[in-house]
């Protein structure tokens, strides 16, 4: 084994036994959703440089903005943000700060920069391979922060952000928060072509450090080319800040909206309006367990790799893996359990399973009244 692949494996020891620290952190008391906003650079690190400005200057404004904006308009939701002024935050730093409080969100606020000048358009990534040079170009930008720190050989386990053999490291652990990540980047995206009128980049992956460290769905969004003259006065007016960030806001929001509908936060009612049936028997096949995960690739099931969560299920469909927790007879039993599961991960939804293969929720509650 070359020493190149015993560094990456145990980075990702390292790395794995982070997560699973940080997973037993305390559980928000409030119950609210926690969302950490995560302006780019600072301080000593000015990140791209334009012709009359700097990204860390504009990724904070927006951050700002973002904050205030989910504040404001989103009720059950504490903003937590890894900087409010123009100080370095180190990026192992940055995750920490959402780990240790338990975010449900982590979104990453950048800019981009290139060579060529009339590139333009945002874009937004999750962690994951980069699958083309331009992507592992944008990832390897971004992490050369890293150069900035005190002993980042030894902090980061002799990681090389300029060298492409270090992102290796990226195909040895599956984010179990990708497609949660995914949904989050997908509706940013959306918000910025639909409603801001910015060039859709699209949603991709790359090996961001700082997304690698996390532990909850996570996206570095960039919000466009400091490095177009046109986009660089868009970036710096107060409107374009302004629109940036309701537009993150509102992909915050109907993300949220989307996982408490699906995870029946206002209780499903029957007609007469009672709540949907109650007892321990199995009616016609069908169960209702609570959704944790979803995964490319096949997790091992132990409590460990799901922020210690037990009584395990594991769903095949549609070549992903999903995994669920609890096994019940009816909605409002998943419901309740469901209360509890999302202490740990709070995008955490019920579902109903029927010969192993999940059915329309309303479906199944329909079938198994009494």
């Amino acid at each position: 084994m070359t020493a190149l692949i015993k560094n990456t494996v145990l980075i990702f020891i390292v790395a794995l036994a982070f997560l699973l620290l940080c997973s037993f952190s305390p559980n928000n008391p409030d119950k609210k959703w926690v969302v950490v906003i995560d302006a780019g650079h600072g301080g000593k690190d000015p990140g791209a440089i334009g012709s009359n400005s700097r990204e860390k200057n504009i990724a904070l404004a927006v951050a700002l903005k973002t904050g205030d904006y989910i504040e404001k308009n989103i009720e059950n939701v504490t903003v937590v943000y890894t900087r409010k002024t123009d100080v370095f935050v180190e990026l192992r730093d940055r995750a920490a700060i959402a780990n240790k409080n338990n975010a449900d969100l982590f979104i990453s606020i950048h800019v981009n920069a290139v060579n060529a000048r009339n590139t333009q358009g945002s874009e937004t990534f999750i962690m994951g391979l980069a699958r083309d040079r331009a992507n592992l170009e944008v990832a390897m930008k971004e992490n050369e922060v890293i150069l900035l720190e005190s002993d980042y050989t030894t902090k980061y386990e002799n990681f090389d952000p300029k060298s492409p053999e270090s992102y290796i490291m990226f195909t040895l652990m599956q984010n179990i928060y990708q497609q949660q990540s995914i949904n989050l980047a997908a509706k940013i995206q959306d918000q910025f072509k639909n409603r801001v009128g910015r060039i859709d980049r699209g949603v991709k992956q790359a090996g961001f450090l700082v997304l690698y460290m996390t532990t909850m769905p996570s996206v570095l969004t960039e919000l466009g080319f400091i490095t177009n003259s046109a986009e660089e006065r868009y970036l710096n007016s107060a409107q374009g800040q302004d629109y940036l960030a309701s537009a993150i806001f509102r992909a915050c929001r109907d993300y949220i909206n989307e996982i408490d509908r699906r995870s029946g936060i206002s209780a499903v009612r029957t007609e007469g309006g009672n709540s949907a049936s109650a007892g321990n028997s199995i009616t016609n096949g069908i169960t209702f367990m609570v959704q944790i995960a979803s995964s490319a690739s096949r997790r091992e099931m132990k409590p460990e790799n799901f922020n210690g969560i037990g009584n395990l299920y594991e769903i095949v469909e549609n070549n992903r893996f999903k995994y669920a927790s609890g096994r019940f007879a009816t909605y409002q039993e998943a419901v309740e359990y469901r209360k509890e599961i999302e202490k740990k991960i709070r995008d955490a939804f019920v579902i109903a399973v029927k010969d192993n293969k999940t059915i329309p929720l309303q479906q199944a509650i329909e079938q198994t009244r009494k």
